[in-house]
């Protein structure tokens, strides 16, 4: 796989959807190709835009990321998912691996390194 890499942003809260949006395509590395605010809306836009990467929020209304995760990866098992959480907990974090995830970071560390990071996952 080489850039850009195509991502579609799951998240409830869209000013951090924006914000992460604006830093992958900034980055130069990647294009935001999708978007959505729950896990049913993010099934259905992986599905439709078959995307390298989907970055997956964890607490979400309607459906939630765990229950998304093994859904994304059965429609379209080339994206390769990364949990983007707000939970600070290794047992969510073993329990997303398990699930499929290619990785699991925590919202609002590091966003300068953030970029980096996906590359990372995303040409292992």
């Amino acid at each position: 796989m080489t850039p850009p890499f195509r991502v579609v942003l799951v998240d409830d809260a869209s000013d951090l959807r924006l914000l992460i949006g604006r830093l992958l395509e900034r980055d130069g590395r990647f294009e935001v190709v999708g978007q959505a605010a729950d896990g049913a809306e993010g099934i259905r836009a992986v599905g439709e835009h078959r995307p390298d990467l989907c970055l997956l929020d964890l607490s979400m209304p309607v459906m939630d990321g765990l229950e998304a995760l093994p859904r994304i990866l059965e429609q379209c098992p080339g994206t390769k998912v990364v949990i983007l959480s707000g939970l600070d907990a290794r047992q969510m974090e073993r329990t997303a691996l398990d699930l499929g995830a290619a990785g699991y970071l925590e919202k609002g560390r590091a966003f300068d390194r953030l970029a980096d990071a996906l590359v990372d996952i995303v040409t292992a």
